[in-house]
């Protein structure tokens, strides 16, 4: 093989292979997740936006829900038939059943993705 070429060859491999070094492998993931805060009167109430799965997560009464989003005829429900997370702008409310169990619900920041 030609001396040009094989001087070619390895100066674009040294310049591939250095490309690697500049990707940030130390980088997390990408998350869709958003996490929103409340304050319920004096209760605080953590809630997790998954928009790609469409479903909020959640810990009530000790246990951790995740609750797909069904149809509202106003803001934005969630619920899995016996728990229910309701939000209209910044407020929100949570049902048991028919209950509505967490009142009030004011949004205080969304965190980041």
């Amino acid at each position: 093989m030609d001396i040009k070429i094989k001087t070619a060859l390895l100066a674009l491999t040294g310049v591939a292979l250095s490309g690697c070094s500049l990707m940030d492998h130390n980088k997390p993931a990408q998350s869709d997740n958003t996490v929103l805060h409340y304050s319920c009167g004096t209760t605080p109430l953590t809630v997790t936006l998954d928009k790609p799965a469409r479903e909020v997560s959640l810990v009530l009464d000790g246990i951790q829900l995740h609750l797909p989003q069904v149809v509202a005829a106003s803001g934005t429900r969630y619920s899995d038939g016996h728990y229910t997370f309701w939000s209209k702008g910044n407020a929100a409310l949570v049902q048991r059943g028919d209950d509505v169990i967490i009142n009030d619900c004011d949004l205080l920041n969304s965190g980041a993705k």
